[in-house]
């Protein structure tokens, strides 16, 4: 796993937040987490779209390395979720936060010292 100052960090956790944006792909992700690996037409018989939508939409999240797919019997495919994009994405936000935490600590620190004067 990339360490959260290293450059391949940032761009998994791009690639996460920018699959992460769509209420679609979030609901897709939520399936294969409740219930396991499922093709397309799968998806789309639990979720209110297409299936080819889901496809398209299951291309991103691939490209993205949140879902893997995997050739099952009579050519069809079972996307199974990947956790360890979304590890990396925490990472980067947990070094975010923790910059955060700082700078905000040391504001704080510096208002209660302006208050007392």
């Amino acid at each position: 796993m990339p360490r959260p100052d290293h450059p391949d960090t940032e761009l998994i956790a791009q690639a996460v937040f920018t699959a992460l944006a769509d209420p679609t792909r979030r609901g897709i992700l939520a399936e294969l987490a409740a219930r396991g690996p499922a093709t397309a037409t799968d998806l789309a018989a639990r979720l209110p779209i297409s299936r080819q939508a889901i496809a398209k939409h299951l291309n991103l999240l691939t490209d993205a390395e949140l879902v893997h797919a995997e050739p099952g019997q009579r050519r069809r495919i079972h996307y199974h979720l990947r956790t360890q994009p979304m590890v990396v994405a925490q990472s980067f936000l947990a070094a975010l936060a923790h910059t955060w935490d700082g700078r905000l600590s040391a504001l704080r620190d510096h208002l209660d010292r302006t208050q007392e004067n």
